[in-house]
């Protein structure tokens, strides 16, 4: 049987997949699994949403779990995936939870829970979250039923922790945000105003409830493309639906990715003396130009499997002070417990400010290769990792590429589908060595 959480809690279309029935029992049985493991208090959850609709019915039972189990609760409202984050630990709470369903679309809605500081719960705890999903325990009552207040100063707090994480001011520059009509509408002009910057125009800043991630946000980029170059704005800042992401574009519109940003972070905390042991850290994903560019100037690469989960604990297993994936999620453990867009965007923001260098010649560290990525439907996707055929078409490949290129084999987690991804120092290149051996892994019985 599957897991109940995926790499990044649960998540599926709400009111059908995600009911407000499955929210109040995962809530539910996270304060019980709380309350088993410390029962020196009553625990206190941090509860928060993105904008979309489906948000507010869910938030109510969330908070209704939470309390008919005995644990008090919090309500942030409409905050970025990070301040929860964040706030776990501000407040002193045990647990948090995240009602967002990321860059998906509206209709669809997640969980993302939290532990105490603000860290991700291990796999074993969401495992004993979910087999207590059912177990008959018996509910507090009286003054033992947990309680449910507003905390109003949330976006404060979360901004004024932003500020303080951010390395200098950001005075002289002009930018353009867009927020996916998502749950940094509200705070992230704010933080990148009071941190000096000239917010010049908001897009995706007027959520509704439905519009979240519609035709804008971080995977949306080419209003935010037309706005810089129209404004003639220094850059650019694109966040998701619940903020943990960003992508950013020059003041020539091109797109600056999280692999670009994660370059140009990584130098600048090893000029400063930050980045720990001189190590990155991101996923098989990151395109081998972010490699290149790294070994060039000293600084380790180690890769993990594909989630910011991944980067999250090989960063804290060994202390590393910087990772990310090339989707946009960055984390900077220093400031973070999980990816912050926001954080990340005023870091890179200060980079430009403090160097008075344009984006465009910041990123120029890094040379992106074409990347050229395919999804193969298969039979039987252990057939083609078995496969000898398979393994001389891949090595064949990358003797052809050397250096100065890549292949990588993946199995969907889900599908039965291989994706082949192949970066070339073409475009061409990558083309026709991804066709070649998707015809092989195809053909695979």
């Amino acid at each position: 049987m599957s897991r109940l959480f995926g790499t990044d809690g649960i998540r599926g279309l709400a009111n059908e997949e995600l009911t407000p029935e499955l929210a109040l029992s995962v809530s539910a049985a996270a304060a019980r699994v709380l309350i088993e493991h410390d029962h020196s208090h009553r625990p206190v959850a941090v509860v928060g949403r993105d904008p979309r609709a489906s948000g507010e019915m869910l938030e109510s039972a969330v908070a209704a779990g939470l309390a008919s189990a005995g644990a008090d609760v919090l309500r942030v409202g409409v905050l970025p995936t990070p301040a929860v984050a964040h706030l776990v630990g501000d407040l002193g709470a045990d647990l948090g939870v995240m009602i967002s369903a990321s860059h998906n679309p509206m209709a669809d809605n997640g969980l993302k829970l939290f532990g105490a500081g603000g860290h991700k719960l291990p796999d074993d705890v969401e495992d004993e979250i979910a087999d207590r999903l059912s177990d008959g325990a018996r509910r507090p009552t009286g003054a033992a039923i947990g309680r449910v207040r507003d905390v109003t100063e949330a976006p404060e707090r979360y901004v004024d922790h932003l500020l303080a994480a951010s390395p200098a001011p950001l005075a002289g520059l002009r930018i353009v945000v867009d927020c996916a009509n998502g749950a940094a509408a509200e705070v992230a002009p704010l933080a990148y105003q009071r941190a000096g910057a000239e917010v010049v125009v908001t897009i995706g800043a007027e959520p509704d409830g439905l519009n979240i991630n519609a035709g804008c946000g971080s995977t949306h980029v080419d209003g935010l493309c037309a706005a810089v170059r129209s404004h003639r704005a220094d850059l650019g800042i694109a966040h998701d639906g619940d903020a943990d992401r960003c992508v950013a574009v020059d003041a020539d519109g091109e797109v600056v990715d999280g692999d670009q940003i994660m370059a140009v972070l990584a130098l600048a905390m090893k000029d400063a003396g930050e980045l720990v042991e001189n190590t990155l850290v991101t996923t098989v994903m990151s395109n081998l130009g972010l490699h290149l560019a790294m070994r060039a100037h000293g600084v380790d690469v180690v890769t993990t499997k594909v989630g910011d989960r991944y980067v999250l604990e090989r960063l804290r297993a060994s202390g590393y002070s910087l990772g990310g994936e090339q989707s946009g999620h960055v984390v900077l453990p220093a400031y973070a417990t999980t990816g912050d867009g926001l954080l990340t965007a005023l870091r890179l923001m200060a980079q430009v400010a403090a160097t008075g260098s344009p984006l465009a010649a910041l990123v120029a560290v890094m040379q992106r290769l074409p990347q050229v990525l395919v999804n193969v439907p298969v039979v039987d996707k252990a057939a083609v990792a078995a496969s000898e055929r398979v393994k001389a078409a891949v090595a064949e490949a990358e003797a052809e590429l050397g250096a100065t290129g890549r292949v990588l084999l993946r199995p969907s987690g889900t599908e039965q589908l291989v994706r082949v991804m192949v970066e070339a120092p073409t475009e061409d290149q990558a083309s026709d060595v991804t066709r070649r051996l998707a015809d092989v892994v195809g053909s695979v019985r």
